[in-house]
């Protein structure tokens, strides 16, 4: 989720559900290492709880940006081992790491090994001609025996060669069984699948035979669809804000980001699709598109924005 589940998306997010676990966006170890710290990991509390996800293939590395994670207050780290893009595969890390399960392993003790909080490892089935069910059971074996119990499972090969990012996404045919074989295979992994899933409903058939449910596009195409988990799988009582609460509760942060020099559309270009399927979600996605960018916008923007989709269908037209 580059570019997508930054501080400012987190936040929004978890207004919407208290239990749903929060990835960073990958971010490079010696990003962690070098960057500034401030910018790529600082997080609010109220995000919690919230993974770090990191990219690398330098097992030295990756500790110690695990380790400057876990001090910074992160729950989880994450390695991601399968984002397919250029830019990644350049730097020798995501998806093309599915080819050196053995290095991942030494990656993934050296974190464990710096870090009390949980390690994670996020991954494809395979790669390019990799039978998909020998490379998965191979990979997830290697890394599971130096300790590694929670691995998340994008359902498609990834093909480095031959399709874009985007493709990726989309052109290599979802395989949801061979995650559910993996998880009948390994009982005492918690393994958790991604790829696809564009409903609750679906959600809910996979938890049949998996331990999690990873939300990508959905959530954020349709972010308010997480009202309902808290409720629906973590048993909770308490209402959910509605739609209208979510964004007044953005106000206050708006407020103090706007008092840090963030501007409006930084945070606004991830509440887009707050009233996804709602009479005036037209008219909310066009205000905040058109005027949160003005110098000096703030809570007031998303007010009127608010307004609009009061306002009904006639003047969302």
């Amino acid at each position: 989720m580059m570019n997508w589940t930054d501080r400012h998306c987190r936040y929004f997010l978890r207004l919407i559900s208290r239990r749903v676990g929060l990835y960073t966006e990958m971010i490079t170890a010696d990003a962690v290492r070098f960057g500034d710290r401030g910018r790529l990991l600082g997080f609010d509390a109220a995000e919690h709880p919230v993974a770090l996800q990191l990219g690398g293939a330098d097992p030295d590395a990756l500790a110690e940006a695990a380790k400057i994670g876990a001090d910074l207050g992160f729950d989880e780290i994450n390695l991601n081992v399968g984002c397919p893009s250029d830019r990644v595969q350049s730097g020798r890390f995501g998806a093309c790491l599915m080819a050196e399960p053995a290095l991942v392993a030494r990656c993934v003790e050296a974190m464990m090994a710096a870090v009390a909080v949980a390690v994670s490892v996020k991954h494809r089935l395979g790669i390019d001609d990799q039978e998909e069910w020998p490379a998965l059971c191979d990979f997830v074996d290697q890394v599971s025996a130096v300790g590694c119990r929670r691995f998340t499972v994008h359902a498609r090969k990834a093909w480095l060669k031959g399709l874009s990012p985007k493709e990726n996404r989309d052109v290599p045919p979802l395989r949801y069984e061979l995650v559910h074989a993996l998880k009948a295979r390994c009982p005492g992994l918690d393994i958790t699948i991604n790829g696809g899933i564009t409903s609750l409903d679906q959600a809910d058939e996979h938890l049949r035979h998996v331990d999690g449910v990873m939300l990508g596009r959905l959530a954020y195409e349709d972010p308010y669809v997480l009202a309902d988990v808290d409720r629906r799988f973590f048993g909770e009582r308490a209402t959910p804000l509605t739609r209208y609460e979510v964004a007044e509760g953005m106000f206050p942060y708006i407020d103090t980001e706007r008092a840090k020099g963030t501007p409006l559309q930084a945070i606004t270009r991830h509440m887009l699709g707050l009233f996804n399927g709602q009479r005036g979600a037209r008219a909310w996605r066009r205000h905040l598109s058109e005027n949160a960018w003005r110098e000096g916008a703030g809570p007031e923007v998303v007010e009127a924005a608010l307004a609009l989709v009061r306002e009904g269908p006639r003047r969302a037209a």
